[in-house]
């Protein structure tokens, strides 16, 4: 699904981000991607979002590259792409289910087909009896929640989650995981960078390992480690 080809990105000031990254991703696999903070592992998502653009190297999605796609179309990419970030991002004045259904409201998507999707999305996240609730009237871990059932709502290929569990208590950071791993379940792919030890080796999937730019270990099922 997701291959690096010989990737290399330099910022300015000639600093290295990537060097020389050859990953394949297969569809439906469960990628935990681990590093010391400055590794690398934000580059390469932003990558897979097209983002951010290598500059050496190509980056594909299914068979097709990255580059190729036109600013028209990126957005249709984009969507193929579920995105959970360790800030939420909710909106403040809007409830759980308010949330959800504007990723839906601004791509045109028909209100009938909205009310049919926006509670099934948060019912899969355990959140069926929250939707009416405000983002200050929910729990850190049920806010993560809202924004992976926002993730989920255009039924994307990829989940990319960085760093989900960054401003959570170990409880809701479990909670977060085991949703990841039934979404895994369902059949999506799942791209995890995190720094959280215990979730990654709750995971128990393949785990990569980045270092200055560079994969230096990568096990099929791994555990947290710095190699």
């Amino acid at each position: 699904m997701i291959k690096f080809d010989k990737v290399s990105k330099i910022y300015k000031d000639d600093y290295v981000a990537l060097q020389d990254i050859n990953l394949e991703i297969k569809a439906g696999e469960f990628v935990s991607i681990v590093g010391v903070s400055g590794a690398g592992k934000s580059t390469i998502l932003k990558m897979i979002y097209a983002e951010e653009a290598p500059t050496e190297g190509q980056v594909f999605f299914g068979e097709k590259p990255l580059d190729s796609i036109s600013r028209r179309n990126i957005s249709a990419h984009r969507r193929s792409i579920g995105t959970v970030f360790q800030d939420f991002k909710l909106l403040n004045k809007k409830t759980a289910f308010e949330n959800v259904a504007y990723a839906l409201e601004v791509c045109g998507i028909p209100r009938e087909e909205i009310l049919e999707d926006v509670p099934q999305i948060l019912e899969i996240v355990g959140l069926g009896d929250r939707q009416n609730k405000f983002p200050h009237e929910l729990s850190g871990g049920e806010q993560q929640r809202v924004a992976m059932a926002r993730a989920l709502i255009h039924k994307p290929l990829v989940i990319i989650a960085d760093e989900p569990t960054g401003n959570l208590d170990p409880a809701s950071s479990l909670e977060i995981m085991q949703l990841l791993l039934k979404i895994n379940k369902l059949g999506t792919t799942v791209i995890l960078a995190s720094h959280d030890r215990d979730i990654v080796n709750k995971a128990a999937k393949r785990v990569i390992v980045l270092e200055k730019g560079r994969i230096i270990c990568d096990d099929a099922k791994g555990k947290y480690k710095i190699c």
